[in-house]
């Protein structure tokens, strides 16, 4: 063999030794990411008081430019990030009225784009306007946005076109896949769910995780679906690494360890970004620590989003600044919730023109504390834009609700009806007093009825009775109390039972 060949094959030995000795070492290294997570943020991009603090003026959190600053600042000290939101970004701030890039509530979804979001699984919420509104917001995300138990009845395809995305950082391969609540067809207007088709989230989560396993080091359920959900999931799916949930509004501030699985959760109205630190060895989770990160505001600060959000804010202003009334009241009685739900179910009977209302305490979604009633304010309670329907009902039909109502306590508050029932010497419910609108009812009789489109589309469950035919106004739950609120200019809210037990 010449010099110069044996040369050269000792030149080859010592580089493939070189090789062996540093480079494969470190290919098998542990290696880290950091999970930076937010759900059920509301369209909360804009500060709001930190109500639980007790100090007067309360300091203000949240909102997406302290979001922008946080991730970003994360970002700088944190060699590998992925950014990810488990639903209900919709519903909340009148911002979801704005058309934005062809979408109700779009410009959200631009400020997550501009945040530098990676994946997104919708929640109940973001399908409020409407299916096709939905799809119109996912289009406009330069993000994974992953649902794979919601189906397309036409297309037979999941509603955002994929089941999962496989995202690459630091070496690790990481398998996301969504999930949205097995209450979907309850929490959602029928216009909605009429086009689609809901498949078991565990065993959704079974099969995908079949698949990812094998394709990803890390695999992770961006989940929809409520923290007690997220931990049967845990129990019952094995492969599954991470689940960032969202739905309860549990506010996480260590994860939760199920069957191995961790589980995190941010809270409510972007108040929090939860951030979850990995380290990740051959496919298993060897290491990891979460916590919550609270976003106090802090003002001046300049981030990629605050030109999108100042400007919405203006337009915001200055349309929903508006005074339009006042409520008087003692302020444990007007903040406990059955004050304002009486008053709104009288407006929504008179606005109606009808004999009875219902209104079920799930669309009331803040308190209204004495004192002035802004334009904002209002939207803020009422923010489902769901129309008002009136139907009829007999008499027999009514009595078989309130019964329903008694036994079953679904949350729903009604305004026309006068009863009262007690408990019978032999267990069962007695009806003492039932009165519409102050007359003894009449069970032959007729009644015109009123409540909102989704209530009426889950009469079942709200009201024990299948839906009745249906007469739709062109006109919002808020609307009409906005016209009540405007024509009376000051609100007194008053705690009835309105069916109540007596001994």
């Amino acid at each position: 063999m010449s010099t110069k060949l044996v040369d050269a094959v000792r030149r080859l030995s010592l580089l493939a030794a070189a090789f062996l000795i540093f480079v494969l070492p470190l290919a098998g290294q542990p290696k880290q990411i950091t999970i930076l997570h937010t759900n059920d943020m509301h369209a909360s991009f804009l500060p709001h008081e930190a109500f639980w603090v007790r100090q007067n003026p309360k300091p203000l959190v949240g909102g997406f430019n302290e979001l922008a600053f946080a991730i970003d600042s994360i970002r700088k000290i944190r060699s590998s990030t992925l950014v990810l939101d488990a639903g209900d970004l919709m519903t909340g701030n009148p911002i979801t009225d704005r058309v934005y890039h062809g979408a109700e509530g779009g410009a959200l979804v631009e400020m997550l784009n501009l945040i530098g979001y990676e994946g997104w699984t919708p929640g109940n919420h973001d399908f409020d306007v409407s299916y096709a509104n939905f799809q119109k917001l996912a289009a406009i995300g330069n993000f994974a946005v992953v649902a794979a138990n919601l189906i397309d009845k036409k297309t037979g395809m999941p509603v955002t076109g994929r089941e999962y995305v496989i995202i690459e950082k630091n070496g690790l391969k990481i398998g996301i896949f969504g999930l949205i609540s097995k209450e979907f067809y309850n929490l959602v207007d029928r216009n909605s769910t009429r086009q689609v088709q809901l498949l078991s989230p565990i065993q959704t989560a079974k099969r995908l995780v079949g698949v990812l396993r094998s394709k990803a080091d890390l695999v992770v359920a961006l989940s929809h679906q409520g923290v007690d959900d997220d931990s049967l999931l845990a129990a019952n799916v094995k492969g599954l690494d991470v689940i960032v949930g969202g739905h309860s509004h549990t506010r996480l501030t260590k994860p939760m360890l199920v069957s191995g699985v961790i589980i995190v959760q941010t809270g409510i109205n972007c108040e929090n970004l939860g951030v979850l630190d990995l380290t990740v060895d051959h496919g298993t989770v060897m290491k990891w620590n979460g916590e919550l990160h609270q976003l106090w505001y802090h003002p001046n600060r300049k981030t990629v989003v605050k030109a999108l959000v100042d400007s919405f804010k203006t337009e915001i202003d200055k349309e929903y600044s508006e005074v339009i009334g006042t409520m008087e009241g003692a302020p444990g009685a007007a903040e406990s919730g059955a004050a304002i739900a009486n008053f709104i179910a009288d407006a929504l009977r008179e606005g109606a023109k009808a004999d009875i209302s219902f209104i079920n305490s799930g669309g009331i979604r803040k308190k209204l504390t004495p004192g002035v009633i802004s334009k904002r304010a209002l939207y803020e309670l009422l923010p489902f834009r769901n129309k008002l329907t009136t139907f009829k009902i007999t008499g027999e039909q009514l009595s078989t609700i309130v019964r329903y109502i008694i036994a079953n306590k679904p949350g729903v508050y009604v305004s026309g009806v006068d009863c009262e029932w007690r408990v019978a010497a032999n267990g069962t419910t007695e009806i003492v007093r039932l009165l519409v609108q102050g007359n003894p009812i009449n069970e032959n009789a007729s009644y015109k009825g009123t409540a909102d489109d989704y209530v009426m589309g889950e009469a079942k469950r709200y009201l024990g009775i299948d839906t009745p035919p249906l007469t739709y106004m062109n006109e919002t739950v808020c609307t009409v109390v906005e016209k009540r609120v405007r024509a009376e200019r000051t609100v007194s809210a008053k705690i009835e039972g309105r069916i109540r037990e007596i001994k």
